[in-house]
């Protein structure tokens, strides 16, 4: 045996061993990106849980909630103060949304449950009045994003059903 065959038996060694080797680096990459994917849907999924929960756990916000949806400048100081700060974090877990749907962390069937329930939200004439005093604590980009759903002129049809007429005042 030559040194030639035996750097070609060595090179070929290399490949037996190297090609499986990265096989299984992909697989394993494939595999953290599931997780790490999956486990920033279960945060962002937990944080509107955890936002939510404002409106089911008090019925004095849930009563301000529904009054600023309809006019955010008819509300007295302190409900605009709530009602502003709820939409700050609902706006602002939106637009973590939204950034993990362009990153690709966010399936595009996901992020059309999110669109479509912004448009629900967006749809409302105090929610579009809040956001003309809050939007500049926005990116920009997420800003064009609410700015293309208010361009299309949704009906407001998310709490058709709710009498708001009749909301008490608490």
């Amino acid at each position: 045996m030559n040194w030639e065959i035996l750097a070609a038996v060595g090179q070929l060694a290399a490949v037996l061993v190297g090609v499986p080797s990265l096989i299984y680096l992909a697989i394993q990459i494939r595999e953290q990106t599931k997780e790490r994917r999956q486990a920033a849907v279960n945060a962002l999924t937990v944080q509107w849980g955890d936002l939510v929960k404002a409106l089911h756990d008090s019925a004095e916000f849930s009563a301000i909630y529904l009054r600023g949806v309809q006019s955010f400048s008819g509300l007295d100081a302190v409900s605009k103060l709530r009602f502003s700060a709820f939409n700050n974090r609902f706006f602002k877990n939106f637009e973590a949304m939204y950034f993990s749907h362009r990153d690709g962390t966010l399936s595009p069937s996901l992020w059309g449950e999110i669109e479509r329930t912004m448009s629900d939200m967006i749809a409302y004439p105090g929610i579009r009045q809040w956001w003309e005093t809050r939007k500049h604590w926005h990116s920009e980009e997420f800003g064009r994003v609410v700015e293309e759903i208010i361009a299309k002129g949704n009906e407001p049809t998310a709490y058709a059903t709710y009498n708001l007429d009749a909301i008490p005042k608490i």
